[in-house]
């Protein structure tokens, strides 16, 4: 079958113990068989090698680290979350907060550990919030970052994570939540704990022909208004187009500016990848068929 290798972290890829070259973001491809049941090893540099069996274990259940997506008879596979290949303990700061006591330390990975009555818990978070700091917020902790935040509960729930600003905090939280889609869209979002209050998207820039298509879907996974997307006789079955489309997690570009991929999860760390075409007449969606 056709494998497309990709990563999140650039390095040097063996497959079977042969160099393979440099993998990124910018996949390499081969032929595999999962018969063979090929070693394979992404190893980038001051993190720890990601290691696995490209065999059919593999491929019904990957290990962590690692996430594949199915599109007709190939599968990329998308390597990720490298752990850093200093293992000792780094601790950046410790804080009191709301009576809990927080140290936020890396070890391989970044982590909170949250000390109150509830008991210790030890929080795993991504690395755009090593520079976070604490504040109390809903009666929980708010971990805020240049580029993210997240807000915890007393017994270390996520209640809010998210890429983006934060605007105000107390017994409510607001902020402005980034996309990275193609129309720039940002949502302005109130909560109060887990609960969302409000919720106001804002568009920065228009589609162009080259991402109409694009733009198109992701308005509907985010929830934006398509309407101006489409055409008068598909403005009625705006109601069913999510049911249509059912319960996508991403939009990819495909090499077709009217063919988009649609990513939806199958297992865990597995995912269909399916290819939709749109139709346009006078810049309106007019059809929508799944190749």
């Amino acid at each position: 079958m056709r494998v497309y290798f990709l990563s999140e972290k650039r390095g040097a890829l063996t497959v079977g113990g042969a160099y393979f070259g440099v993998v990124d973001a910018f996949e390499r491809s081969a032929e595999l068989d999962p018969a063979d049941a090929l070693f394979c090893e992404c190893a980038a540099i001051g993190y720890a090698p990601v290691r696995f069996c490209f065999d059919e274990q593999f491929l019904f259940s990957p290990p962590p680290h690692v996430r594949l997506y199915f599109s007709g008879g190939a599968v990329a596979v998308w390597i990720y979350d490298f752990l850093r290949d200093d293992q000792s303990l780094r601790v950046l700061w410790q804080e009191r907060i709301a009576g809990s006591r927080l140290t936020l330390c890396m070890q391989g990975r970044l982590q909170l550990n949250l000390e109150n009555e509830t008991g210790f818990h030890l929080i795993s978070l991504p690395e755009n919030l090593a520079d976070a700091r604490p504040s109390a917020c809903c009666g929980g902790v708010l971990l805020e970052g240049a580029e993210a935040f997240c807000l915890l509960s007393r017994d270390g729930e996520f209640l809010v994570r998210a890429e983006g600003t934060v605007l105000e905090r107390g017994e409510t939280l607001k902020a402005e939540v980034r996309f990275h889609d193609s129309a720039g869209h940002t949502a302005v979002c109130e909560w109060r704990g887990k609960e969302l209050l409000s919720c106001t998207l804002r568009t920065t820039r228009p589609p162009t022909d080259a991402t109409f298509a694009l733009a198109f879907f992701e308005s509907v996974l985010i929830g934006a208004d398509v309407a101006p997307y489409l055409s008068d006789a598909l403005k009625p079955k705006i109601g069913v187009l999510r049911e249509f489309l059912g319960e996508f997690e991403h939009v990819l570009l495909r090499d077709e500016k009217d063919v988009v991929g649609l990513v939806y999860a199958r297992r865990e760390r597995v995912y269909e990848v399916r290819a939709f075409r749109v139709e346009v007449d006078g810049g309106k969606v007019t059809n929508i068929t799944e190749l």
